[in-house]
C-alpha cells in the first residue's frame, strides 16, 4: 500500500470545541450561495414605486422613506459580497487536494445535484472513503473561510468564530 498523502493545508487547532453540525451547515450554506451566484448571477432589486419629488414627513417621527437609496445600497453591497465570497472560495479550493476539490465540486458546486453514491462510482472510490474525503474538505473549508461554529464551555451558547 502506498503512503497516504496529507493535505498541505492543516488548519485545525482544536483550541475550542467545535459544533460540527452547525459548522457543516454554515459551510453548506456558503457553498450553496456561491453555487447560485455562479449559476444565476446577481439579481438586482428594483423599486416597486417611483419616489415622489416632494419632501414628505411621515407622522410625528419626522423620518422619511429612502426606499430607492436602500435598494441601491443593497445592490452594490450584496454584489460586492458575492464576488468576495466567490473569490475566497476559489482561493481555498485551489489549496485542497485534487480528490477533495473534486468531491466538493461534485457534491456542492455542480448544477446537476447528483447523489453521493453516483459520484463514488464515477470517481472509483468507496462510499466511506468518499464521506471521509468530504468531511476533511468541509473541515478545511470551514477553517479557511472562518465559518467554524464553536461551542460554549457549558454547551448552552454557540458563537461563530
Amino acid at each position: 500500500m502506498g503512503k497516504r498523502r496529507k493535505n498541505n493545508l492543516q488548519l485545525t487547532f482544536n483550541i475550542l470545541p467545535i459544533n460540527e453540525r452547525a459548522t457543516r451547515r454554515a459551510v453548506e450554506e456558503y457553498l450553496e450561495t456561491v453555487r447560485q451566484y455562479r449559476q444565476i448571477g446577481f439579481t438586482r432589486r428594483e423599486a416597486a414605486i417611483t419616489q415622489a419629488y416632494v419632501y414628505r414627513e411621515h407622522q410625528s417621527t419626522n423620518s422619511i422613506s429612502k426606499q430607492t437609496e436602500n435598494i441601491a445600497i443593497y445592490n452594490v453591497d450584496r454584489e460586492a459580497e458575492l464576488i468576495r465570497m466567490d473569490e475566497a472560495l476559489e482561493i481555498v479550493m485551489n489549496r485542497l487536494s485534487s480528490s477533495q476539490r473534486e468531491v466538493i465540486q461534485r457534491s456542492y458546486l455542480d448544477n446537476e445535484g447528483e447523489f453521493d453514491y453516483i459520484s463514488c462510482g464515477e470517481m472509483g472510490v468507496s462510499e466511506s472513503t468518499f464521506r471521509r474525503i468530504k468531511l476533511e474538505a468541509v473541515n478545511i473549508l470551514a477553517t479557511a473561510l472562518g465559518l467554524e461554529v464553536s461551542k460554549d464551555i457549558v454547551g448552552i451558547k454557540e458563537s461563530v468564530c
